[in-house]
């Protein structure tokens, strides 16, 4: 009897999957048109043979992380007539609207790790359209795609950026679906900062983690375990802001994946557990015109460009604005406690930890900005548009005995959050009005699912309601 295996699907080992992902970043940095990018793609998908599925993935208005695999052969005849169900998805249309249209952005494509996303797929990333083929106005990576393309076209800038994304670590598969707030979360490891041994758990998922977004041509930089015990950060290079947003998505789908296939849950709550460091979703970001960072000037304060402290000033002006676009839960604003180096001083410091935006050391290539108020569960599209176009377009707040000051620090809970993004004006101009109004109800319906006083313990609501967490079962028990 033949022995042959019956499945022969695409498995492609690690050194030569960096390679190729690698390569597919270089088209797509190098702005290579949509045709070319199509041709070839569909000609390889054509060529090999190996290959069973195509997955596409796309964002929610919150920010969760959704995929459909198509069939190869199906795709290769019908990519151009993709739809979904919309009314399936939280803040897309509604159920007498519900058909939407599905894109495919030809330059987002993954070779992926078999032992992570199983063999014979292949990852892109989707466009949303409504039903008469325009960009939905709910997808917030097509709105940040628009803006980044005005920006390149009317002033040749090209925005960089990174996120320095943390998570924990808990015992358990599901372990947020089944939390319960009189035990909490279980850490698998008491090690910290630097210093967890080699072969600890962490480590160990730490380290295939790594592999993983490595050979997905993330170009690694460092990783380690974080401050607090059972918590980790894995840290990659500074690249387009598009690449930056996808890559955060990608980032959290592989470290969820590693740990379920260890028996464990990766969290990215910004809170998870009490009385350590919580979560944070530091956001660098800098802007270039034809290879010059123009964050940068050598004779100006702390080595920054003009253009950068207008940024910085229009960001702060703004910041309990768009409070609730970098900090989208109720177990966000746990996060924000000066007692564990939260970042929720309305200022700007080149050393204080405490302040929202810090100005790390730089060179010329490296001059930028980061963000430190940002949450771990932050819509990535919509965190990065709101940062650019408020740092570029918002207006830097006038002060005088006339008026009070902004306040000192940012909001300590969501409906405070909430409060501030109803009444702004800059949320509208940036978001539009129908954006604005369901991102609110989002909100609104979770906060009011939970207790306005956080008090001192981790609440079932907080985690089984938040938006990286439910499901249809768990929001329909309430």
């Amino acid at each position: 009897m033949d022995n042959k295996p019956l499945r022969s699907f695409l498995e492609i080992p690690y050194d030569e999957l960096e390679e190729m992902n690698l390569q597919a970043k270089k088209r797509r940095k190098e702005k290579i048109n949509e045709k070319e990018l199509k041709d070839f793609y569909l000609n390889y998908l054509k060529k090999e043979k190996r290959l069973k599925a195509v997955t596409i993935g796309f964002s929610d208005l919150e920010g969760r992380f959704h995929m459909i695999d198509y069939d190869k052969k199906f795709f290769l005849s019908s990519y151009d007539n993709l739809t979904f169900d919309g009314s399936s998805i939280r803040g897309f249309s509604r159920q007498a609207e519900s058909d939407l249209r599905l894109g495919v952005d030809w330059g987002a494509f993954w070779w992926l790790p078999s032992d992570v996303f199983g063999p014979g797929k292949v990852l892109m990333m989707g466009r949303i359209n409504d039903q008469n083929e325009k960009p939905y106005q709910m997808d917030a990576r097509g709105i940040l795609q628009s803006y980044l393309d005005v920006l390149s076209k009317k002033y040749q800038y090209k925005v960089y950026a990174a996120n320095e994304i943390e998570g924990f670590l808990v015992k358990g598969i599901d372990a947020e679906q089944i939390y319960n707030e009189k035990v909490g979360f279980e850490l698998v490891s008491m090690g910290g900062y630097y210093h967890s041994l080699p072969n600890d758990i962490l480590r160990n998922f730490i380290d295939r983690s790594a592999e993983a977004q490595r050979s997905m041509g993330f170009e690694n930089e460092k990783d380690h375990p974080e401050v607090a015990p059972s918590q980790f950060e894995l840290n990659y290079s500074y690249t387009d802001a598009m690449i930056a947003a996808d890559q955060i998505q990608i980032y959290k789908l592989i470290c969820r994946q590693v740990a379920r296939n260890m028996g464990m849950t990766a969290t990215f709550l910004p809170k998870p557990v009490m009385g350590v460091n919580g979560s944070g979703m530091h956001t660098n970001i800098s802007i270039f015109n034809k290879g010059k960072n123009l964050f940068h000037d050598k004779s100006g304060r702390g080595q920054l460009s003009q253009l950068a402290w207008k940024f910085i000033d229009k960001i702060l002006s703004n910041a309990n604005d768009i409070c609730l676009i970098l900090n989208s839960s109720v177990n966000a604003y746990r996060r924000l406690d000066p007692h564990f180096e939260a970042p929720n001083e309305i200022k700007v410091s080149e050393i204080d930890r405490g302040a929202m935006i810090r100005v790390p050391l730089h060179n010329e290539k490296s001059a930028r900005i980061e963000v430190r108020s940002v949450g771990t569960d932050a819509n990535p599209y919509l965190l990065i548009y709101s940062l650019i176009k408020t740092g570029l377009e918002g207006e830097i707040e006038k002060v005088d005995k006339e008026k009070r000051p902004r306040a000192k620090f940012l909001p300590g809970d969501i409906n405070t959050a909430i409060n501030y993004f109803r009444q702004s004006d800059l949320v509208e101009k940036i978001l539009g009005e129908e954006m604005k109004k369901k991102f609110i109800d989002l909100k609104q319906k979770a906060a009011d699912r939970s207790p306005a006083d956080l008090g001192t313990k981790v609440k079932n609501s907080e985690v089984i309601y938040h938006h990286e967490v439910y499901n249809q079962m768990l929001w329909n028990d309430f």
